[in-house]
């Protein structure tokens, strides 16, 4: 009898989440359906009150679903909490956890003692994880006093700990300079290619790190995911014709004679070329072609007119020119979280599942009051 395959790492299914509201419902997830194979680094793109932060609450298990179901490597993000705790982490750009009188290595330690690792082997695994994200000059230096892109580093320690088979990345480079971000991407990608079938779940507004790093990205807004695929994909979503700019040495007849070309939709001389490469007589033409097939004519076309090719490039849509199609707006258009920001405040007034504090960090359910089974597995 063949094995059952291995369950998805994440799994969802009509996933929604609702906050009752006067005058009316506040709607954060509106029946998101996903799925993200064991072993996937996945991107998760949308605006400010796309819904992002509250699906990634549900996938942790600190936020009660509203309906629909949500599963991890299984595990039903509802009722197998303990399970699901064991097994991921989670890491947030801008995250201050910890007390500043401790140094990183006493600070990292007590952490493993809450991840339920033994003595012995929490110290062994700080030391290890110290050197991994590359502390050791830090080990003793009190938290209060590290550097942001140092503190992103120890709460990389802290998230792989518990050796996690999923980890959750929060806008993980947030307020990090280029080095620093640098840094942690690397961290990042060497973890899960250490071991097989590691989950990374990103959300980022950097559209670079995005299209540097996951395999496959899913844009959301208004609590729905829009469009999913790799990057080379989505940006096939909007790549509607072929555009190339050309240099070449002499054009004779101009851009028109181009133009006329098959399957060439429009020809046009951008500026004249000084540069040393170059003669004076260069050109630069701005080509819209039907498809790429259509350049080979072009070419044809030049050495029919005894032009040589100086230089030819080809402009590929951005996943930014994609999202802001798809979404209609970019990340810079939107201040506050909207519908999540409102849904808190709701959740505060109404006291209802996944209510949260003041402070921001989510208060347990009735159901999650009671100590969490924690170890490594």
């Amino acid at each position: 009898m063949p094995a059952a395959p291995f369950p998805a790492a994440i799994e969802t299914h009509d996933l929604r989440r609702v906050y009752s509201a006067k005058p009316a419902d506040v709607v954060a997830l509106a029946g998101v359906d996903l799925e993200v194979a064991p072993g996937e680094f996945f991107g998760l793109l949308g605006p400010n009150g796309a819904g992002k932060t509250t699906l990634i609450k549900i996938l942790t298990t600190l936020l009660l679903p509203s309906s629909g179901s949500a599963r991890i490597f299984g595990f039903d993000a509802a009722t197998d909490t303990r399970r699901i705790r064991r097994i991921m982490n989670m890491v947030a750009g801008g995250e201050h956890s910890g007390y500043g009188i401790l140094d990183v290595r006493e600070q990292l330690w007590i952490f493993s003692q809450f991840y339920g690792l033994g003595v012995r082997d929490g110290w062994r695994r700080v030391d290890e994880l110290i050197e991994a994200v590359g502390l050791e000059e830090q080990s003793r230096q009190k938290v209060s006093t590290l550097s942001t892109g140092q503190r992103q580093k120890m709460n990389f320690a802290r998230g792989l700990l518990n050796d996690p088979w999923i980890l959750f990345l929060d806008e993980p480079t947030l307020g990090l300079d280029v080095a620093a971000a640098r840094a942690v991407r690397e961290l990042v990608v060497a973890w899960k290619a250490a071991v097989p079938g590691r989950t990374v779940l990103l959300t980022t507004h950097y559209m670079q790190e995005a299209d540097d790093l996951c395999e496959r990205i899913a844009i959301v807004d208004h609590g729905r995911v829009l469009a999913m695929g790799t990057p080379a994909e989505l940006r096939q979503r909007v790549q509607r014709e072929s555009i190339f700019r050309l240099t070449v040495d002499r054009l004779p007849g101009g851009a028109a004679s181009l133009a006329r070309l098959a399957g060439v939709l429009s020809a046009s001389v951008q500026s004249a070329v000084a540069t040393p490469d170059a003669p004076p007589s260069a050109v630069t033409v701005n080509l819209a072609l039907a498809d790429d097939a259509a350049l080979a004519r072009v070419i044809a076309m030049l050495s029919e007119l005894g032009a040589h090719i100086v230089a030819l490039q080809k402009s590929e849509p951005t996943l930014e020119d994609v999202f802001v199609e798809l979404v209609g707006r970019g990340f810079a258009d939107d201040d506050e979280d909207a519908n999540e920001t409102r849904g808190r405040q709701v959740a505060r007034d109404d006291g209802g599942p996944g209510r949260e504090p003041v402070d921001g960090l989510p208060e347990p359910s009735e159901r999650d009051r009671e100590p969490v089974e924690t170890g490594r597995r």
